[in-house]
């Protein structure tokens, strides 16, 4: 399992790497910017230790909470862990578009990950998602224990201290669509 794992990230970095029309090229650096972007995202995303989860409750209004997520998939799309009875599974079942936001330790920039999510009950996925630290919110892990399943579409990153900023006269951030391309 392990090795399936190692080859397929291996191809996946390959693919990434393979010279593209798709991607805006970094003039200095000569590294397509995508891979840029996405080097700086996973680089926030796994020093950050927590994100925020943004859904939309049945009126439509945003409803955020700390959240801890495991870090992204190849793919960017990301797990998190959640009691089968909390209201961001309701609102999820009512509107899979969520937000996930990560603050950089330092605070100079951000990745937000917009995308779809979906609730998963699969006792695999649930054994091969779980973090012991949690054994304490969940007395009936089996029943209690759900998975959220992020499918990115679109993320934005921020990074002063990477040099990834927005545009100077709208501040709209960098955005990696999830088709490959760069915007």
């Amino acid at each position: 399992m392990k090795l399936i794992r190692i080859c397929s990230c291996a191809v996946a970095l390959l693919i990434l790497l393979w010279p593209s029309k798709g991607f805006s090229q970094d003039k200095e650096s000569k590294i397509p910017l995508n891979i840029t972007i996405t080097h700086a995202a996973r680089e926030i995303m796994s020093a950050a230790g927590t994100c925020t989860l943004i859904t939309l409750d049945q009126e439509g209004r945003p409803r955020a909470r700390v959240m801890d997520a495991f870090l992204p998939e190849d793919d960017f799309t990301v797990w998190l862990g959640t009691n089968s009875k909390s209201r961001k599974v309701t609102q999820i079942k009512n509107d899979p578009r969520v937000t996930l936001f990560y603050l950089d330790q330092d605070a100079s920039g951000y990745v937000m990950i917009h995308g779809q999510a979906q609730i998963v009950d699969d006792p695999i996925e649930k054994q091969e998602r779980w973090k012991e630290e949690w054994e304490a919110f969940y007395q009936n892990k089996e029943e209690a224990y759900l998975l959220i399943k992020v499918t990115p579409e679109w993320m934005e990153v921020i990074s002063n201290t990477r040099n990834i900023v927005g545009d100077p006269l709208s501040w709209e951030p960098q955005k990696v669509l999830f088709d490959g391309t760069h915007k």
